[in-house]
């Protein structure tokens, strides 16, 4: 299963603190965009990343047979709109997950 890191950078350093209301709905849409590849399976983390020099967004993804990361993030709400965002996405030849049982309290 091909794993890959894919950034989101935003179309400036200040989006996170000053974007327009028509960036915040479509920061919903990616949002559930997102969400529901993670409850697929395919996106295994999705976040924010507070860089001092400027937040982006990070995907961990699995990919399976068939799926194609340039589609995937393609397919994002903020790539669909125009918006001025960038995606770099690199392969990762190997990834240690945590089990199950890593996650268990206690």
């Amino acid at each position: 299963m091909p794993y890959f890191l894919c950034k989101l950078i935003p179309p400036r350093k200040t989006f996170n603190t000053d974007l327009t209301e028509a960036e915040a709905r479509v920061m919903k849409e990616h949002s559930a965009y997102w969400a529901e590849l993670a409850a697929r399976g395919t996106a295994i983390a999705v976040g924010p990343v507070l860089d001092p020099s400027g937040v982006w967004g990070v995907a961990i993804c699995a990919l399976r047979d068939g799926e194609n990361i340039e589609a995937l993030t393609g397919n994002d709400p903020v790539m669909k709109q125009g918006l001025g965002f960038r995606v770099e996405s690199y392969p990762m030849p190997s990834i240690i997950l945590r089990t199950a049982a890593d996650r268990q309290p206690g």
